[in-house]
């Protein structure tokens, strides 16, 4: 506790002062254009990686980065989701992996959650990757197996995403896009789901661009006649 406390000193000091005015204008609301879900994991840090100023991302985070089917299971991720599309208007929500993640080494071992029942039940949201790791069928060693089921999780909870009536919603009507990442701690690489390949692809700062994991807007071209007509 008596880092916190010097840590906190060491914000109202050094950076408070800095920003301020942001802090002003962001006292009474905020206006985040990106919806953040990724690993309660202590190595994982949304605002550092992304050099992100206060009030730009919506941050949650969970065991697994795991978001319940909405028929399954309306959890605290399901409300925070909800409050994110249809209040904040998000434009887009990514959802992120990230190496050497505990949850992930615990679907490999599943004998290591047997005293542990309340995760145990919260990864049984993440079982669809172990059946696809399972289904591939090929020799891999444990990283590589490791790597594989972090993605697999990452494009599982995507399609959980988009049952969700107002994330479903949002997607058709062209208002928000899905991105599936996987962050590697080590490099310091984000990998992103590329839909269209059906792969995840090495993230490039510099080309500016992101690979699609949104399926395609069904109400745009439809809404935009109706509004010229």
């Amino acid at each position: 506790m008596k880092r916190l406390i010097e840590g906190f000193e060491l914000f109202r000091r050094d950076v408070f002062p800095v920003q301020r005015e942001v802090f002003r204008q962001l006292a009474d609301k905020q206006s985040p254009h990106t919806l953040f879900i990724t690993c309660a994991d202590s190595r994982i840090m949304p605002e550092m990686i992304f050099s992100a100023q206060p009030g730009e991302l919506f941050v949650y985070r969970n065991i697994g980065n795991i978001v319940p089917p909405y028929a399954q299971h309306v959890s605290g991720v399901v409300a925070a989701i909800e409050y994110a599309v249809k209040v904040l208007k998000v434009k887009n929500i990514v959802i992120c992996g990230h190496s050497d993640c505990g949850a992930m080494k615990a679907l490999m071992n599943p004998a290591a959650l047997v005293d542990k029942p309340s995760v145990q039940a919260w990864l049984k949201h993440a079982d669809v990757a172990s059946y696809v790791i399972a289904e591939y069928g090929a020799a891999m060693t444990p990283l590589e197996t490791l790597r594989r089921l972090t993605e697999e999780n990452v494009v599982g909870q995507l399609e959980h995403l988009r049952t969700l009536p107002a994330v479903a919603a949002a997607i058709a009507t062209g208002n928000l896009g899905i991105h599936g990442w996987v962050y590697d701690i080590e490099h310091a690489e984000i990998s992103a789901f590329d839909a269209q390949a059906g792969k995840f692809v090495t993230l490039d700062p510099q080309s500016g661009e992101v690979p699609e994991a949104t399926p395609h807007a069904r109400f745009l071209n439809s809404v935009s006649t109706a509004n010229a007509a």
